[in-house]
């Protein structure tokens, strides 16, 4: 009765989520979930896993560490209690936050196991982060990571607590691509799991993702979003006749020219700045990012009430939004420009920023999500278009690289994914 109540919970959990979480979240977003004081963790004690790099090969036996967390303090083992098994997504996991999956935990006496994605954080398997060692990071071979682990955690838990065969009821959680993940786990491991929440899981892989903009131009409104598509007209205006001090205004002196021309794309409806090659464009680009993470974190108040105050009064709508940049989404959300320099991305080496590179190598060979303008009444500019896209993936990580999103839907089903219910 008790696990029947816990899956309903999750269940109701599941639509609240789905409603008021709509997009995919920016990738800077990463980051910043990731910067979490200590004070909001269960544990930050860190656990070490030996996992198997290539689950698809019968010849490679090689391993590497990933790091994981567990909590224990509400575990009842004499009453078969549940395993939670929080998925980390495309960050650093740097411990077991306290949300409530620990309301849960409490509740049904659960115990609480986190696992690091692989290449992320500390759980990476390489020394470099080059093209070439990158091509065991997948959705699949993390799938099959947690699995590994599902499996010889518990084996050790039975031999902790003197037990033979026992198997406690496992549900995953995760938000976002990590919900895809749990979403996916259930799928292609049904025996291994009684239930997952997968709160705004992006389990349809999309290329021309145009509805993304679509939807920030409805959570707008009418004037906001009038607001900001005049604001975009006047960036394009002013990189055209004078880039360099625009530059600056939105403090992006990081994205620094190189040998070729430089496009700088300040995505406000991501809201960041990408530095990018382009052949071609001698000019920087703005365009807004930063919109979208102040619709959909509850934030649209800080975002359009100057927008729209300075457009009523015949204030410059560029300072408006710059300052929103700088104070909101640079200040308050952390986000760095080297985000999107193109030259941080295209660097190997393993630091504190590699989950950037990571992240867009998924991108650009599994989901795509690429953010490109609605051809009609669009937020976005329209110069950040596909072609942008696949030549970031191609200069960054070189020839051959681009998201085989059929690929990713036929194996997962897309919108169409089915689970098996117990």
């Amino acid at each position: 009765m008790e696990m029947t109540t816990l899956t309903m919970v999750l269940f109701l959990l599941s639509m609240l989520w789905s409603v008021s979480h709509g997009f995919v979240p920016p990738r800077t977003f990463r980051s910043s979930l990731s910067r979490s004081g200590s004070n909001n963790y269960l544990t930050t004690e860190e656990l070490w896993f030996n996992q198997t790099l290539d689950h698809f090969s019968p010849y490679d036996h090689r391993q590497f560490e990933q790091r994981y967390y567990e909590f224990l303090d509400y575990f009842r083992p004499a009453e078969n209690g549940p395993i939670f098994l929080k998925i980390c997504g495309e960050s650093a996991c740097n411990g077991i936050t306290n949300d409530y999956i620990s309301v849960l935990a409490k509740k049904f006496g659960a115990a609480v196991v986190s696992l690091e994605h692989r290449y992320y954080g500390k759980s990476s398997p390489f020394k470099s982060l080059s093209t070439e060692n990158l091509r065991y990071l997948s959705s699949k071979q993390a799938l099959f990571d947690l699995a590994v682990f599902r499996q010889r955690y518990q084996e050790s838990l039975n031999l902790k607590h003197n037990r033979e065969s026992t198997e406690n009821p496992w549900f995953v959680f995760g938000v976002s691509y990590s919900g895809a993940l749990s979403a996916w786990f259930r799928l292609k491991f049904p025996h291994l799991t009684c239930g997952s929440l997968a709160s705004s899981a992006v389990v349809l892989a999309v290329y021309n993702f145009t509805e993304f903009d679509q939807q920030i131009g409805e959570s707008a409104g009418a004037e906001c979003k009038a607001a900001l598509q005049e604001t975009t007209k006047l960036v394009e205006q002013r990189l055209a006749s004078n880039g360099k001090a625009l530059k600056k205004l939105f403090n992006a002196g990081e994205c620094k020219a190189m040998k070729k021309p430089l496009l700088l794309i300040m995505d406000a409806e991501r809201f960041g700045y990408v530095c990018s090659w382009r052949l071609m464009a001698i000019s920087f680009i703005f365009w807004q990012d930063a919109a979208v993470t102040a619709f959909q974190y509850g934030n649209p108040d800080t975002l359009c009430t100057p927008l729209v105050e300075a457009k009523n009064a015949g204030e410059d709508l560029v300072d408006a939004y710059a300052k929103y940049i700088k104070d909101y989404y640079l200040g308050k959300f952390g986000v760095s420009v080297q985000t999107y320099n193109q030259k941080h991305l295209k660097n190997p080496a393993v630091s504190e920023g590699s989950g950037d590179r990571l992240w867009w190598f998924q991108v650009c060979t599994e989901v795509a999500y690429f953010q490109v303008a609605p051809s009609n009444d669009s937020i976005r500019s329209s110069k950040v278009d596909t072609r942008y896209h696949l030549d970031l993936c191609k200069n960054v990580f070189g020839e051959g690289i681009y998201p085989d999103v059929e690929m990713t839907n036929i194996y997962y089903g897309g919108t169409k994914i089915a689970g098996l219910d117990t």
